[in-house]
């Protein structure tokens, strides 16, 4: 009787053993299900590296980045130097994206994106994985390693690249006749701008003789706005931050050639004319919208002490931003209808000065009135339901006489929590497919589910939004 139980006790223990085993190669099989059912890799902490993996979850979560890695890369699968693919960032990011997004098959739940620090490295970027580290500085050095990578490429005029060979003065019909036929597209990868891409632009108006200076382009990969001084019993929202990027500003002492020019036509010949400075107003539009905006609400301020501090306070966003408010138009000829319309319009409204409408304070507000923004964002608490509520598509609210020509859905927000010396970054992105309206949130290795309402209710860092169509895009170059 001992013996028997002395063996039952060795068959007990190496079940024990075997079971043991199983667990450590290959999980819990319950949970190992219920990771593949809508659920994405989280990714390894290396050490403070939360900055990172918050941004790769973001970047994931936007189809079009990653469809634009997929034609940058393609250049590569011709090569032959195949072992040189890991000096790619492009490569590797792609990689490491397509996984993210389950566009990759792969077994692991928690995925290690040491190889991209590996090949930043590569690039001269010193970035250490044990040293707090800013999600969207990384933002920048991904964005401008991609386009150093762009411009490594090779220049050379494709020979059938009929389109860059031509000369401005030979018709189509002239091509077509020396060619015997249209020739097949011949891609160039190189001049390709990634879909974060934008211009600026700035105008120059000067308030004497409202003399328009040339308006200048700049380029920008992100939108960092500032986050206006609160006023009580007003929620702060992403349009209150985005008026106030554009909102114009006074820029004294500047010389106007223009004024110059006519104090120069009353004076006699010979005499010195001095350069006549006067006070501009200066207003910053988008000349440019991308494809994948990535908005950066700037919660560093300062204290009257000059230590850094972080701004808590919550900025209201919504699942749909429409832009074209604060898209640039170029200024066209106008009827007189138009003209009477504009001139009506600034006799009428207040707070409107040379066609721009300017910010009203809250004593101009005509009585009973508050300032409704067209992103559902208003000065009360009530908001647009259409553009709130989850799975909906906003452009059966729109007539079709003003459906928004860019209109952007959200994708990913990056969340920091702590202060500015330390904290940690999380994601609230949304799960793989092209009509998904599932919500995850991602802390490194630890992924669940999460509902629309809690994801507008975060105190957003980064914001991902693509663009989607609402109705037919114009094609004019000088709108985009």
């Amino acid at each position: 009787r001992h013996r028997a139980m002395r063996n039952w006790g060795v068959l007990g223990g190496a079940a024990a053993a075997l079971a043991a085993g199983i667990y450590v190669l290959w999980g819990p099989i319950t949970g190992r299900k219920r990771r593949r059912r809508g659920l994405v890799p989280g990714l390894l902490n290396l050490g403070n590296t939360c900055f990172m993996n918050s941004l790769l979850q973001g970047l994931s979560s936007c189809p079009s980045f990653i469809r634009w890695l997929e034609e940058f890369t393609a250049q590569y699968r011709t090569e032959q130097e195949k072992p040189r693919e890991h000096q790619y960032l492009s490569v590797t990011l792609l990689q490491l994206l397509r996984a993210l997004s389950c566009q990759e098959v792969t077994e692991d739940d928690v995925l290690d994106a040491s190889c991209l620090l590996e090949v930043l490295r590569m690039n001269r970027w010193q970035i250490s994985s044990f040293e707090e580290q800013d999600a969207h500085e990384l933002f920048h050095v991904l964005t401008s390693s991609l386009e150093d990578e762009r411009d490594r490429q090779p220049r050379v005029t494709h020979l059938f690249d009929v389109h860059s060979l031509e000369q401005p003065e030979i018709t189509q019909k002239q091509i077509s006749c020396r060619t015997r036929g249209s020739l097949p597209p011949v891609s160039n990868h190189w001049k390709s701008q990634h879909p974060f891409h934008g211009r600026l632009t700035s105008n120059m108006v000067c308030k004497h003789c409202e003399h328009q200076s040339p308006v200048r382009f700049d380029t920008f990969d992100s939108l960092s706005l500032s986050i206006p001084a609160a006023v009580w019993g007003r929620p702060m929202t992403l349009d209150h931050c985005l008026h106030h990027f554009i909102s114009s500003e006074s820029v004294k002492d500047v010389v106007c050639d223009n004024c110059t020019k006519i104090q120069a036509e009353g004076i006699l010949n010979g005499q010195n004319i001095e350069n006549q400075r006067t006070t501009f107003v200066k207003q910053l539009k988008l000349g440019k919208l991308p494809q994948c905006l990535c908005i950066h609400l700037q919660r560093l301020s300062w204290s009257n002490q000059g230590t850094p501090l972080k701004r808590h306070e919550h900025v209201q966003f919504n699942e749909f931003l429409v832009m074209d408010i604060y898209k640039y138009r170029v200024p066209g000829p106008k009827s007189s209808q138009e003209q009477l319309s504009q001139k009506n319009s600034e006799e009428t409204t207040p707070g409107t000065k040379d066609g721009r409408a300017g910010k009203l304070s809250d004593a101009e507000q005509p009585a009973g009135t508050k300032p409704l923004f067209m992103n559902g964002a208003s000065s009360s608490s009530s908001s647009s339901s259409f553009l709130m509520s989850p799975g909906t598509f906003p452009l059966a609210a729109f007539p079709e006489c003003r459906a928004p020509l860019y209109l952007y859905r959200l994708m990913a927000v990056v969340v920091h929590h702590g202060d500015m010396h330390s904290g940690h970054f999380v994601t609230f992105r949304r799960a793989p497919g092209a009509r998904s309206t599932q919500w995850l949130w991602i802390s490194d290795e630890s992924v669940r589910r999460a509902s629309l309402h809690e994801v507008l209710a975060a105190s957003a860092y980064l914001l991902f939004y693509e663009r989607v169509h609402g109705r037919a895009q114009p094609q004019s170059p000088a709108q985009d």
